[in-house]
């Protein structure tokens, strides 16, 4: 959840505290709970230590921190309890990062260690694991236990129960279909049946309806005389028997909940239990701080470091966790969970009715998208009001239907405050300091001519704060005329807002007559005056939800009133299906063998299921290691004047400051590749927000964390440069540029056309959001230099080259060790570099070691993301559809160091032709340098936005001839033998096969008339079609990078030990390397272990990236194992065929022969050489095709992907299961990329805004295509492939198909478009931002066509913006003379 702003608080009267202390004496101080299973009491307790450091800091690191905003899932822990409201136990999943330590007294904790283990897992566990739903792990525990808190309430939960319970989850590797899948064996909807198709079986004799006579074979006795199964269990899984769960422990339905406080002179907790005690301590001091949830009052602390003296827990107040449903309203206890409000309302429904109960329907609906259930198990309707957030969903309702507030003092009792009356401004509101907010009170509608609706609208649907947010509500008389209305919005205004002036207009009005429409319409626009530059941006967007609510919600009533059919298409809002999907299990039949071309699970999935796997930041602390923290620019461009750590030095637990001082020279403060020229630390100036200024060591992380706070730093602020247009204009270039020119040149080429189109590409950037963050543990050894160095990164070889470099050692004495990445993407191929190395120089300076784990805030600073790309493009084109020339200017937003924006670009060109062949091509690649963080690789490294630069050029051309886009495609396709456009020959060229079999398969015809047949009857809701083809080319630009090494032990006892140059951070490399071997070896891959990737023993390795690890680690392991069996051939014809590894090992052994071996493999053919156009750039393309169908709403700019059919050519798999993964993955990366992934910087300091999740939103369970059908290519040959096992590379290559669902969007708006609303209205609004534009007559270009300019991502603001109506034109906001947008998009 996004925090809001906080003030300082001001220290309290003495008086208040005599006071307080007077209220407390007596007060227990220990905290009595019990964690799995064991009963903990704890004394001394540290007050500002949350539920998730206690964890992990007892040694249980299976929960993890991925954001400490509540906003991922990752510290996701069970507490059980005896629910107040409805008296039976409880089993609340939560987020650990927020739940402060009082919170679980006189509760049951359970974590993911609780419940099983690698060797005997709970079946949520197990199912997870063995159906692949687990890649990365990091974020596994945190969905293991939203699962195991569901099926522990409901052991046959609904599959909409299912798919809700994980809207609090992020997951940035599967795609989410696996879990999806594994999760809904536990519906009751879910097939009895294990041999179902659907459930990985043969087939059920009831696929297809078909069954025997008799009905279902499992209805009729089975020929062993056995029962039939009752409840579903996939085979071979452990059955589910909620009869063995943990219990809860009896002594807590006994336990007594006693007032408790404790604390320090810094911070103190209070937990009454009673109304009483609350009033005596908000009457003895009222600013102490009263906390239900802490749902944002710990991000309040944890990012703004606001100071809460006295915190009063409130939550085990049972009074405030009551309800009582009466003759006309509801009222709730203002401490009663969100969940149980959920059920509470639901119940208070089904008693008054679907007419009286429209309230409740409200209440319903906003809760149904508000926050994950970790937030609504603990959250409360009284902390809503109380914070009084702005885009609050819940608060519209209150006010919009009258609802009470009933609040209470020591002082004055109990009292009313009309809720209309209630928010006085931003977070202020008229409840007195003195007194708590006990109850709501919110009546019911009028049994006839009572309307209530909410609305809300947000970047994503599940777990995101609301943009706009309403509640609207109507009474009518028998005429239909208004007797009262409200219309209450957040969004719109500092605070909750009611339409003033509407609300005047409409009283007494016809309520059906269209004037009364138009003039309701016409007072709305005064009531939402917003300013182009208004904080928060999207002035017009925000305008045309107001507007487009109140238009919804007037059609949907005055229909009913009428008594006509509603217009669904205009009133009924987009609502997923559940989600399907399937994956084609036959692809690699073919060519299986004993090992190899088997679906394998990922080789650590139980141990990440379990919360065994270790990641960096669970390695147990060393003796007298310490803890560092960042201090970072706060400033994009500036010159340091003064950087003081003296305050910070005096602080208990802080040990010392490292800057660049620090370092043997100069020189050694500077690091990057391949241009070495960006500092660990900053000197003398800053160069964008997050650069490293220096760091504080301390004994622990807080510590640390309030040292970094106290670093005094002056700045006077320098120009900064954040766009690329800036920097094409002031000129602010790295020194590369790269050019592909093939062909005529090309100014007659295109002169030689029919026809030349031109356009401008736009595509943003993206954030890695890896679940785990850069993590690092540097130990320095007691002799020679030697150092240690333990890090979360794709690349030890360079961590180990830079640590080397800035500690002024030979690379020999550090040596870089990597278990296992919670993520990578990319992201950590080089920016993991920066902190490694500043936790090993502060190693060096201390004598100890230092951890350091950013926060996620710190990484997304620190790190980079995707590179933005501007691009300006000339297509010649004949008549006919033939592509004649290619004319490109490309240009990359790098940020202010290279890192490997120039071998981003470089790809970037090598894409830019897509699938299409041009008889020239010239195009041309610079990389620019602004004050932004450093961007950097992420899967694809430019190859997508190069081909989303082809899909938009093809896409518009297609518009300027009238022609439909899919034949223009299908007119230039590349085929077998073509030369591409940097003269490669395409060999194994599957592309046009691809899309015949997917059109095939998916029935495009049929459904591209039905989408055509949608539209032509539908005018608020669209639908779009998009099919896409990808090639992507395989192997690293830079030629050296295309080696790895592989080191293999054969133990005597025949266990082997293998060793390669790859990192496993969740796409089952690891797993594959381990089938390589075991087939080769012919020995069980069980027998085969990997311990960790390390410089020591594998030297030289390349970063695992570039999709090419696989082929490269693989045939290293290959040639190892050839050696060593050509070493053990004597002895397996002396012992035989059926010989035993442990038989022939030690045999070798006791002859002398050497059980290791070291393989090599350097990718041969390959070594492109810029300028010349010549030599080949890559090893092979893998290639695939995506066909995507969407819905959009045009009045808000929802969507959803209603379907993806998902086809690749990745050659013979070495393990589908790991591959269709990766598949998935991608394609759900790559459609957050296009269609939701926004990146904001604030204008007026250039600093990054969107920092975690709650403002930068990935996709989440229910963002994925609802049907989701992913197959491979089979029955072809690869003549050409000399690959290992002949197959191909997949982590990167699908992303691109992702682009499917944005191209669909925007076919749905061009139906939009073509309704003949007009197209000036979304010109016009849009213009000044560049996100749409038709284009009409210009550039060159015949104006008969308006043709749709579509930037990315599709935002729902931009696909709102785009689908120009009369709303919109009423929503226009213009900018005046020199003002600008309160966000920067680059």
């Amino acid at each position: 959840m996004a925090p809001g702003l906080t003030t300082p608080r001001p220290a309290a009267p003495k008086e208040n505290i005599d006071a307080l202390q007077q209220v407390v004496a007596g007060w227990d101080n220990t905290l009595t709970f019990f964690l799995n299973g064991t009963k903990v009491e704890l004394e001394n307790i540290d007050p500002e230590v949350t539920l998730l450091e206690y964890l992990r800091g007892a040694g249980l690191t299976g929960t993890k921190l991925g954001c400490a905003e509540g906003g991922c899932g990752a510290c996701t822990v069970v507490i059980s309890q005896l629910n107040p409201t409805t008296k039976k136990v409880y089993h609340a999943s939560v987020n650990a990062c927020l739940a402060p330590l009082v919170s679980v007294d006189g509760k049951h904790v359970i974590t993911v260690e609780g419940i099983g283990s690698s060797t005997r897992p709970h079946p949520v566990q197990e199912r997870i694991a063995l159906m692949h739903g687990s890649q990365c792990g990091f974020c596994t525990p945190g969905i293991v236990m939203s699962l195991y808190a569901l099926v522990r309430n409901n052991p046959s939960p609904t599959e909409h129960e299912v798919e809700e319970a994980f809207d609090g989850n992020l997951c940035r590797c599967t795609g989410y279909r696996p879990i999806l899948d594994a999760a809904h064996t536990f519906s009751s909807a879910a097939s009895p049946c294990s041999k179902a198709a659907s459930n990985g079986g043969s087939g059920c004799c009831m696929d297809g309806g078909s069954g025997p006579a008799g009905g279902c074979c499992k209805k009729m006795k089975s020929l062993d005389g056995d029962e039939p199964p009752q409840r579903f269990t996939p085979p071979n899984f452990i059955e589910y028997r909620p009869d063995t769960e943990l219990i809860f422990p009896p002594s807590l339905h006994k336990y007594e909940m006693k007032a408790v406080a404790f604390g320090n002179k810094k911070k103190r907790w209070l937990r009454p239990v009673t109304m009483s005690q609350l009033l005596e301590i908000k009457n003895a001091l009222p600013s102490s701080k009263i906390i239900g949830g802490s749902t944002e009052t710990q991000i309040e602390v944890k990012f703004k470091n606001a100071q809460y003296t006295n915190s009063v827990y409130v939550g085990d107040i049972a009074e405030l966790k009551e309800f009582k449903i009466g003759d006309n309203d509801l009222t709730i206890g203002g401490n009663i969970t969100l969940t149980d409000l959920e059920k509470v309302a639901k119940d208070t429904l089904a008693h008054f009715g679907p007419e009286r109960g429209q309230p409740f329907v409200a209440i319903i609906k906003q809760l149904e998208y508000f926050a994950g259930r970790q937030i609504r198990n603990v959250g409360t309707p009284g902390g809503n009001l109380a914070t009084a957030s702005p885009i609050s969903d819940l608060n519209p309702v209150f006010v919009a239907t009258n609802s009470t507030l009933v609040a209470q003092s020591l002082e004055d009792g109990e009292f009313e405050i009309p809720m209309t009356k209630f928010f006085k401004g931003y977070r202020t509101t008229a409840l007195p300091p003195n007194a708590i907010i006990k109850a709501i009170r919110v009546p019911a509608a009028a049994p006839k001519g009572e309307f209530v609706r909410a609305y809300k609208q947000s970047k994503r649907k599940d777990d995101d704060i609301a943009i706009v947010t309403a509640a609207l509500r109507v009474r009518l008389n028998n005429d239909s005329v208004v007797e009262d209305v409200n219309l209450v919005y957040g969004g719109m205004a500092p605070t909750t807002v009611q339409a003033k002036k509407a609300i005047e207009y409409l009283h007494g009005k016809k309520w059906g007559d269209p004037e009364v429409l138009e003039n309701a319409m016409n007072a709305l626009e005064e009531d939402f005056p917003l300013k182009y530059g208004v904080p928060g941006g999207m002035a017009v967007y925000r305008k045309s939800l107001a507007f487009g609510f109140f238009y919804r919600f007037w059609h949907d009533t005055t229909a009913i009133v009428a008594g006509k059919t509603v217009e669904e298409d205009l009133v009924n809002e987009i609502k997923r299906n559940i989600s399907t999907g399937t994956r084609d299990n036959t692809a690699a039949k073919a060519y299986e063998q004993k090992v190899l071309g088997k679906s394998k699970e990922h080789v650590a999935a139980m141990k990440q299921v379990t919360g065994e796997a270790q990641y960096t930041d669970d390695m147990p602390l060393q003796q007298g290691e310490l803890h560092a923290c960042l201090v970072l620019s706060t400033k994009a461009h500036a010159k340091l004047l003064k950087v003081d750590p003296s305050a910070a030095l005096e602080l208990p637990g802080v040990k010392g400051w490292v800057d660049h001082t620090d370092l043997p020279t100069p020189d050694a403060n500077f690091w990057g590749a391949p241009v070495r020229h960006e500092p660990f630390f900053a000197v003398d100036e800053v160069h964008t927000d997050g650069q490293p200024i220096g760091a504080i060591v301390a004994s622990t992380a807080a510590q640390a964390a309030a040292g970094a706070r106290a670093v005094l730093v002056e700045y006077e602020d320098l120009p900064a440069i954040l766009t690329t247009e800036e920097a094409i204009e002031k000129e602010s270039f790295f020194n590369h540029h790269h050019y592909i020119r093939k062909g005529r040149p090309i100014t007659e080429a295109l002169a030689s056309a029919d026809r030349v189109v031109t356009g401008v590409v736009k595509l943003g950037g993206q954030e890695h959001f890896y679940l785990e963050t850069n993590a690092s543990v540097a130990i320095p050894k007691r002799e020679g230099g030697e150092i240690e160095v333990w890090s979360s990164t794709q690349n030890p070889t360079e961590t180990q080259s830079f640590v080397a470099h800035a500690l002024g050692v030979p690379a020999n004495r550090v040596v870089a060790k990597v278990k296992r990445l919670g993520g990578g993407f990319g992201g950590k191929e080089t920016r993991s570099i920066q902190l490694s190395g500043i936790c090993a120089i502060a190693a060096k300076k201390m004598g100890k070691p230092v951890r350091c784990m950013l926060n996620r805030d710190e990484d997304m600073r620190t790190s980079g993301a995707r590179h933005p790309f501007l691009a300006y493009w000339k297509v010649g084109v004949n008549n006919d559809g033939k592509l004649v020339a290619l004319d490109v200017d490309v240009y990359c937003n790098g940020g202010w160091t290279q890192d490997l924006s120039a071998a981003v670009t470089d790809r970037a060109l090598s894409h830019i032709d897509g699938v299409y062949k041009f008889e020239s091509v010239d195009v041309r690649g610079t990389p620019c340098r602004t004050n932004t963080v450093s961007n950097t690789a992420f899967r694809g490294f430019g190859g997508p936005q190069g081909m989303f630069i082809a899909e938009t050029y093809m896409e518009e051309v297609a518009d300027h001839l009238g022609m439909p886009v899919d034949k223009l495609r299908e007119i230039n396709l590349y085929h077998e033998g073509d030369m591409t456009h940097f003269n490669q020959e395409l060999k194994d060229y599957h592309v046009p096969l691809l899309i015949k079999q997917l059109k095939e398969e998916s029935n495009y015809d049929s459904r591209r008339k039905a989408v055509d047949d949608f539209n032509a009857t539908h005018k608020w809701k669209k639908r779009g079609l998009s099919l896409l083809a990808t090639k992507f080319g395989i192997s690293f630009t830079a030629l050296f990078l295309n080696q790895a090494g592989a080191l293999v032990h054969i133990y005597h006892d025949g266990s082997i030990l293998l060793a390669h140059g790859g990192t496993e951070m969740g796409q089952g490399l690891h797993t594959k390397m381990i089938q390589i071997a075991a087939e080769a070896l012919q020995v069980s891959p069980d027998s085969i272990h990997i311990a960790e990737t390390a410089t020591n023993t594998v030297a030289n390795t390349s970063a695992t990236a570039a999709s090419a690890s696989s082929d490269l680690n693989g045939y290293a392991i290959f040639n190892a194992c050839e050696q060593l069996n050509e070493r053990l051939q004597p002895y397996r014809e002396k012992l035989g065929p059926d010989a035993t590894m442990e038989q022939l090992a030690t045999a070798a052994y006791f002859d002398r022969v050497n059980l290791s071996a070291n393989g090599f493999y350097k990718t041969p053919d390959i070594g492109y050489i810029w300028g010349a156009n010549s030599g080949q750039m890559f090893f092979y393309f893998t290639q695939g095709a995506a066909l995507a169908e969407v819905e959009i709403d045009c009045l808000t700019g929802d969507w959803t992907c209603l379907r993806a059919d998902v086809k690749m050519d990745i050659g013979r798999s070495i393990n589908p299961a790991i591959d269709y993964g990766q598949i998935e993955g991608a394609f759900v990366q790559g459609q957050g990329l296009f269609t939701m992934e926004e990146l904001l910087w604030t204008r007026n300091n250039g600093r990054l805004f969107t920092t975690g999740p709650g403002n930068y939103k990935i996709p989440g369970f229910r963002d994925v295509p609802q049907e989701f059908n992913v197959s491979m290519l089979k029955d072809v040959e690869w003549k050409e492939l000399r690959t290992i096992q002949r197959s191909r590379g997949v982590g990167e290559p699908p992303l691109f198909l992702g682009a499917s669902v944005f191209f669909a969007i925007r076919d749905a708006v061009k139906a939009r478009r073509r309704d003949g609303e007009g197209v000036a209205p979304a010109k016009t609004a849009m213009a000044a931002k560049g996100v749409v534009d038709g284009v009409d007559g210009v550039d060159g270009v015949d104006g008969e066509k308006d043709v749709l300019r579509f930037r990315s991502p599709a935002t729902t603001e931009r696909i709102r913006l785009a689908c120009a109506d009369e709303i919109l034109r009423r929503a226009y906001v213009a900018p005046e003379e020199g003002e600008d947008e309160w966000f920067v998009t680059i």
